[in-house]
């Protein structure tokens, strides 16, 4: 097995910086990384898959933080992928200040990111492709969802500039949930196009209560029998609006994956594949339940781990998100079992993987049409956006601000997205940095009244939706951004029994569960919404303020 040691052969030199600076230029930082050494691994077995999952249509290398807040709760506590930072890097023996360091975890992001520079890519993620393929002939490209949604140009062309350059890729097959938000008669349209297969075992008519999808597909690489079983995101009418695809139910559907995986055994799989949108724990927990997987390639919550997990005979990949990487797991299949199995997790460094420049072409030709608006400048920020991380990220309190502010509230809402690249400190604002925080086809910003009885039920149900110790009742999502109001948090509380001192921050208040008062949000599930996009709020917010200062948000009290 690939061990974390090789995940950056190349960071040994680099593995000395430490702190904000750490003594090295960035063009001293990058020499210290190659592109043989990100991409090369030793072969293991006649198998290999690649996996790359929840883009969020980020065609371009972008800046990405990783979270420095993950908590797990009853046996995911403390398990990766809920430790963070320093934490994060003593458990994988990684070195602070180092390649690895600023690709997998928080700390000193800004600083390491003026040395290391952006990630991820399309045509930087092509190169890897094809030099793995180059390799390793007949490798399986895998996309996990969440491919086509996330940016100004995604939301404008309804995802095709993300399936043109997608289908240049070659994927072999890929599943879904963000994809359902363009509507689901549009998906169905869409993917009669497609030249590989859009699979979703657990996704069935409502009215039939039949499957709606193709369920898996059977591959033969390598003299092997390959079945890739597609796992749509299973709480889809409940975090996203179900009036977008009403004739489609979803779930989880434990017997359902059982009964895919048994077809596929019994119709001569040798290899199972699941290609998987639950979630990390959702996803253990499935492999200790179901019979038959070898690998899960788990995707939605955009964990990025430099090892597999492994329960029972399945093993887990977290591949990360918006680019940043690409999994490669080798595989020795024979005698209708894998004898061995060898993992790397490829860090996209967009300034050291040479780009390809028939994908690069592409990718300038489907932004060109919008390519003035997305450089337009809107503002400017002196500290670090970014959104990632179980509460509020830089990038929701500016949007909270700007709900508070245009919608004149008391207080404001946004939702626990993980989607969005961050922004840098001394940095322009741009259009694309806005939309590819907000970006989606339900953005209307909505204002009325609420209760703060109401307002603490809103924020009781969230915090079980993450912090459930039954990872199937998990949505995979983080903490509602809250604006205007402090509250405290007891993660391992009882249901109903979370949320507590809830404060109107302008006054110093408790909250009073009978007062009503003027709430502000967006992204709300209910068809019906009035109110402007909220990329407009925000915008019109940042022309009266012009340069803004994040803040780390000391008004939620955390307690674990």
């Amino acid at each position: 097995m690939i061990t974390r040691r090789e995940f950056l052969q190349a960071s040994a030199a680099a593995a000395a910086l430490t702190g904000a600076g750490g003594g090295f230029s960035r063009v001293a930082a990058q020499q210290s990384l190659t592109e043989n050494g990100l991409i090369d691994m030793k072969p293991v077995g006649n198998v290999t898959l690649m996996h790359i999952t929840d883009i969020h249509a980020q065609l371009n290398p972008m800046y990405f933080r990783e979270p420095s807040v993950n908590l797990g709760v009853g046996g995911a506590l403390g398990q990766p992928p809920h430790v963070t930072g320093t934490a994060f890097q003593k458990m994988f023996g990684i070195e602070a200040g180092s390649a690895e360091a600023y690709a997998l975890s928080a700390p000193d992001f800004a600083a390491l990111a003026e040395e290391y520079g952006r990630m991820g890519g399309l045509d930087r993620v092509s190169t890897i492709l094809n030099r793995i393929r180059a390799d390793r002939p007949g490798a399986l490209l895998l996309d996990g969802g969440d491919t086509w949604q996330g940016s100004y140009t995604a939301n404008a062309t309804k995802g095709q500039d993300m399936i043109t350059v997608m289908n240049a890729l070659k994927p072999d097959a890929m599943t879904s949930h963000w994809e359902f938000t363009y509507g689901g008669d549009y998906i169905r349209e869409v993917i009669e196009d497609l030249p590989f297969p859009f699979l979703g075992a657990n996704i069935f008519d409502k009215e039939w209560d039949e499957p709606a999808f193709e369920p898996m597909t059977m591959i033969e690489r390598g003299g092997v029998q390959i079945a890739v079983i597609g796992q749509a995101f299973p709480y889809m009418p409940i975090a996203n609006p179900g009036w977008m695809f009403p004739d489609l139910s979803f779930g989880i559907r434990e017997a359902r994956v059982q009964e895919v995986v048994d077809e596929a055994r019994e119709e001569g799989a040798e290899l199972v594949v699941l290609l998987s949108h639950n979630g990390f724990d959702v996803d253990k927990k499935l492999a200790g339940r179901v019979k038959g997987i070898d690998v899960i390639l788990t995707g939605h919550t955009h964990d990025a781990l430099p090892q597999m997990v492994q329960v029972g005979n399945t093993h887990l990949v977290a591949s990360g998100s918006h680019g940043k990487f690409v999994s490669r797991i080798d595989l020795d299949v024979r005698g209708g079992a894998v004898k061995d199995i060898g993992y790397r997790l490829i860090p996209v460094f967009s300034d050291v993987i040479a780009p390809d420049p028939e994908i690069t072409a592409l990718i300038e030709q489907v932004r060109e049409p919008y390519a003035d608006e997305l450089a337009r400048v809107i503002g400017k920020t002196d500290g670090t956006l970014y959104r990632r991380g179980n509460f509020n990220g830089t990038w929701d309190d500016l949007i909270c601000d700007a709900l508070l502010e245009q919608r004149e509230a008391d207080i404001a809402l946004s939702p626990g997205f993980r989607w969005g690249p961050s922004v840098l400190p001394g940095s322009d604002i741009t259009v694309e940095d806005l939309h590819s925080a907000t970006a989606m086809t339900y953005p209307a910003a909505y204002r009325t009244a609420m209760t703060g009885e109401f307002i603490k039920v809103i924020l009781e149900d969230v915090a079980d939706n993450i912090f459930n110790v039954d990872p199937y009742y998990q949505q995979g999502g983080d903490m509602v951004r809250v604006g205007g109001m402090g509250y405290r948090i007891d993660v391992n509380a009882a249901v109903g029994e979370r949320i507590s001192e809830m404060t109107l921050l302008k006054t110093g208040d408790p909250i009073d569960p009978a007062r009503e008062y003027n709430v502000a949000g967006w992204a709300s599930v209910n068809e019906e919404t009035e109110g402007p996009p909220v990329w407009d709020v925000v915008e019109a917010h940042l022309a009266e303020h012009k340069t803004v200062s994040p803040r780390e948000n000391s008004a939620i009290k955390v307690v674990t």
